[in-house]
């Protein structure tokens, strides 16, 4: 797969928007808000997170004496900026990786937004990964996936060197899928911050988070990173608390069987297509599998219209696999050589409750 598939790479919700999500308002709102939310857990259990820099866009556009001390003093430091709408109609715009002096002077004046009705978060970027998580809290436990990478490995899925490890936590043991001292050290410390006492619990009840618990663990999707910058969580979702599928191993059971792990459950049969290029006018029809590296944006089409979807990369808790599991499609991701051994035209059963895809009538 060329890499502008991952250049594209757009958040959640303008994800929700492409499979016309009837409650994708609602995301907009949860994710445009996430850092407030954020704000308060820090003030109340002490939650690390990525605190902004806030202005209005109107700061930024007009250069206000306010800005224009925080571009001298941080114009040449990387940053992440979110432009964030007032109206949740209007979606997110967001940039990393560049000087707060590129954003202002290049980037910026090329979203032609009007500024009025947005507001501008700046917070810190860093290109040193120690270890990133994407993990729920349900009542059932703590599931997720932790890399030794960029987060965006995770909610992309395009992993290269460093593959996610999926772990559990059903507060009582660990579980996880490749033995890691490290990883789970680092995961109790993170679990650590989400413990909350009664007292903070109904200090976040009157702060209007509509926060619940389970076993004294405040419940939610969550994401955080570990930079040289320290542990940050970078996401606390009130709405997007649905299990993740439990893990099996990586063990490919044949030759003409593919295995990987559970992204959403369900059976389906139908014939291969294998969709190198989304952006090319691949022929596709209802039912058929779509088989890929790892689904993109520009992916969408075929994933609504296709029985199962069977990717190379990618974890259970990309956003492709949220996606595939509010289309209740059977999906199975990280299976490494389903490009190579599925051919165009295979009748195969994508049995995504084992993890398997097995081939029922090979082309000739």
């Amino acid at each position: 797969m060329s890499e502008h598939f991952f250049d594209k790479q757009i958040s959640l919700t303008e994800w929700f928007q492409g499979i016309k999500h009837d409650d994708v308002l609602k995301h907009r709102d949860e994710d445009n808000e996430k850092r407030e939310r954020l704000r308060a857990l820090n003030k109340i259990i002490d939650l690390p997170f990525d605190k902004p820099v806030q202005f209005s866009a109107v700061d930024i556009a007009e250069k206000t004496p306010e800005f224009q001390k925080y571009f001298n003093e941080h114009g040449s430091e990387k940053c992440a900026l979110r432009l964030i709408p007032y109206d949740s109609s209007l979606e997110k715009l967001r940039m990393r990786g560049l000087t707060v002096h590129d954003v202002v002077t290049d980037w910026f004046p090329k979203q032609n937004i009007d500024p009025e009705k947005y507001r501008a978060d700046f917070m810190g970027h860093s290109d040193v990964n120690y270890w990133s998580t994407i993990f729920v809290v349900t009542d059932k436990g703590i599931t997720g996936e932790i890399i030794a990478d960029s987060h965006e490995k995770l909610t992309q899925g395009f992993y290269d060197e460093h593959k996610p490890i999926m772990f559990s936590y059903d507060f009582k043991t660990w579980t996880l899928s490749r033995q890691d001292e490290e990883a789970q050290k680092h995961l109790e410390h993170l679990i650590s911050f989400l413990y909350v006492n009664d007292s903070d619990k109904q200090l976040l009840l009157i702060n209007k988070l509509n926060a619940k618990f389970v076993s004294r663990y405040l419940k939610g999707y969550f994401e955080s990173v570990d930079t040289d910058q320290g542990v940050w969580f970078i996401d606390y979702n009130r709405l997007l608390v649905d299990d993740i599928p439990q893990f099996l191993t990586d063990e490919k059971i044949s030759a003409h069987t593919v295995s990987g792990n559970c992204a959403s459950g369900g059976v389906a049969k139908g014939r291969v297509r294998i969709i190198s290029d989304p952006e090319d006018d691949s022929y596709f029809s209802d039912g058929d599998i779509l088989v890929c590296d790892m689904t993109s944006p520009q992916y969408v089409p075929f994933m609504v219209k296709a029985g199962g979807i069977v990717t190379d990369r990618g974890g259970i808790t990309s956003h492709a696999a949220i996606v595939a599991r509010e289309l209740k499609k059977p999906c199975i991701v990280g299976t490494d050589t389903a490009t190579e051994v599925l051919k165009n035209g295979d009748f195969v059963e994508v049995d995504a409750d084992n993890k398997v895809v097995k081939v029922l009538e090979k082309v000739s």
